[in-house]
């Protein structure tokens, strides 16, 4: 129960700090935004050949994808916002308060998701005129893959910051990690258009798994097993990023 209330406290706090600024909004929404516009109404033509017949069925193909990209990217690269307060010495003063060390950064890690869900909300909406049509339930459901999706990757970037502490080192390995598991993803284009042994080695990759699911929840496939089987996976994995990342934090600010 401390550790839920503290966590809510956090959360609370840092919210409202960050609704003081608009910036993180504009600046979130600005790329997808532009592929939204000028990339996806390109795709009818690419997709004709797995039944694209509409633009609706493109942005039922390529929002998906675009909404698990922006929370991959943005969850990544919320470590730059830790680092920062760590060289501001706000973590350190942490230390004085009865809070949970757990939930300083669980709280942290909330307002994140909070952030990346805010914007997947206004670029779905934005796709509505384009053609896109879904489900409420459906997509209800997508936005709770989304919630998980952005926990996993916020942790996992709170603990590779903890481990790297330097900018310059920070942005190329979320980098290095962040391209190869987008493109085998198939977050631009569906993996079947790939050759075969992109194919295969993206059977591997878990968020292969979510954005099939996601496109299977925006069709109204909600019996799909890949919908459950992407959610179990980035389950699985923001338990071990959320339990790692929490250990870190903990040892630094003991």
């Amino acid at each position: 129960m401390k550790l839920a209330r503290d966590t809510w406290l956090v959360f609370q706090r840092q919210m409202s700090l960050m609704l003081r600024s608009r910036t993180w909004l504009i600046f979130g929404l600005a790329q997808p935004i532009t592929y939204l516009v000028l990339f996806a109404p390109m795709l009818k033509p690419a997709l004709a050949s797995m039944g694209a017949d509409s633009y609706g069925d493109a942005y039922r193909v390529y929002v998906p994808g675009l909404l698990v990209v922006m929370c991959l990217y943005g969850g990544l690269f919320t470590g730059f916002g830790l680092l920062a307060e760590l060289r501001a010495g706000i973590i350190e003063r942490a230390r004085v308060t009865p809070v949970s060390r757990s939930a300083l950064l669980l709280g942290r890690a909330l307002r994140d998701v909070a952030s990346l869900l805010v914007q997947a909300l206004i670029i779905t909406a934005i796709a509505v005129p384009f053609g896109l049509s879904v489900g409420v339930l459906d997509l209800l459901l997508a936005y709770l893959l989304l919630c998980v999706i952005a926990l996993m990757t916020t942790s996992l970037s709170y603990a590779v910051t903890l481990l790297v502490r330097k900018e310059g080192a920070l942005g190329p390995v979320m980098n290095t990690v962040a391209q190869p598991v987008a493109l085998l993803a198939g977050v631009l284009l569906p993996v079947a258009l790939a050759p075969a042994w992109i194919q295969a080695v993206a059977d591997w990759n878990p968020f292969y798994w979510v954005t099939n699911g996601m496109r299977s929840l925006f069709e109204g496939n909600t019996g799909d097993t890949a919908i459950w089987q992407g959610l179990a996976g980035v389950t699985v994995l923001a338990a071990v990023a959320i339990a790692w990342s929490t250990r870190l934090f903990t040892r630094t600010i003991r």
